[in-house]
């Protein structure tokens, strides 16, 4: 026994001898990392770099409060809390296909961000701050169509502004706000009305198990083949995605 412990002591000696060998035969190239421009004071471009990671932190919960990811995953979640099935489909399904409906209802919306934002200052046809005002117009468009008036007004009274003539006279950081209960609201409804007949189906099965009395049956148990035989026979995805995608036409 006491070999074999020398043996292997003696092999691991062997290969970080190989490896310092190794290191030493081909040390390590100095690396350089400079950010910002060679005239440009070191405060400036470590500002620059602080405002950049700020943003891209708190990009995803921008671009989730901006766009159509909110309805759907709450119409999405409710879908699966009304059937009951737990975990089934994952949130891993949910999320991505939230995602992917996402990106189809904003196709138009980012299109036209492309068209008279990005594309001109990728060209230098304008600057960044032409660049960042163009890319305003499209998606302040798309929020507008779908808030609620009375949530506009909550917070552009909060605020002591006068009512704006047009969506593009508002700030976006009262826009945002009210399209996301907006959002909230809409999504919560349209919830409701999923909800409902898988609440029948609930109720007739506990009213039955109760009449026979069988009483410590959970009504769950057998409710929950009837409730995804009935969403299965009646194509129940393809309805909620279709209702989903026309609440979302202007």
């Amino acid at each position: 026994m006491n070999k074999k412990i020398i043996y292997l002591i003696s092999v691991f000696m062997l290969i970080g001898l190989l490896f310092t060998q190794a290191a030493s035969a081909s040390p390590i190239p100095n690396i350089d990392i400079q950010i910002g421009n060679e005239g440009e004071s070191p405060g400036t471009s470590a500002l620059s770099l602080i405002l950049l990671i700020t943003i891209l932190s708190i990009a995803p919960a921008i671009l989730v409060l901006m766009t159509s990811f909110t309805r759907i995953v709450i119409v999405l979640g409710f879908v699966r809390t009304s059937l009951g099935t737990q975990q089934t489909p994952p949130n891993q399904v949910l999320i991505g296909l939230a995602l992917f409906l996402t990106l189809f209802v904003m196709a138009p919306t980012l299109s036209s961000m492309n068209e008279v934002a990005l594309q001109p200052y990728v060209r230098g046809e304008i600057t960044q701050t032409e660049a960042l005002e163009r890319a305003q117009d499209p998606i302040k468009r798309f929020m507008f169509s779908h808030t609620r008036e009375k949530d506009l007004l909550l917070f552009i009274n909060y605020t002591g502004a006068e009512k704006p003539e047009t969506y593009e006279d508002l700030p976006l950081h009262v826009l945002i706000p009210a399209f996301a209960i907006s959002e909230l609201k809409t999504g919560f409804q349209m919830g409701f009305m999923i909800f409902i007949p898988f609440l029948v189906i609930d109720i007739v099965v506990a009213s039955v198990l109760m009449a026979m009395g069988m009483m410590m049956l959970p009504p769950i148990m057998i409710s929950l083949p009837f409730k995804i035989l009935l969403f299965v026979l009646v194509d129940g995805w393809y309805l909620v995605v279709k209702s989903m995608l026309m609440s979302f036409n202007p």
